[in-house]
């Protein structure tokens, strides 16, 4: 029995009553079944989970289609370059 992960379209991360981030899931059997569920996470969970995505990301080259956060994310010291002064 093999399972898949993935995010449900048109299902946007969201806060819920009680102050947590709620990220929707689609988990599915290699047979066809799914069912749909959340994930939920406080916001001090949130904030590891996105740091740890940000370095496993590290070094890679944001898809041209991104999110303005992944646009901005910090680079390795090796491969930040100074643009100008302010």
């Amino acid at each position: 029995m093999n399972w898949t992960i993935e995010r449900p379209p048109g299902r946007p991360v969201r806060r819920t009553d009680d102050n947590r981030l709620a990220v929707p899931l689609r988990l599915s059997l290699t047979d066809g079944n799914a069912t749909d569920t959340e994930l939920t996470l406080t916001l001090a969970e949130a904030e590891h989970l996105h740091a740890a995505l940000c370095r496993a990301l590290d070094g890679e080259s944001p898809p041209s289609a991104a999110p303005d956060c992944r646009q901005s994310v910090q680079t390795s010291p090796g491969t930040a370059h100074t643009m100008g002064r302010a």
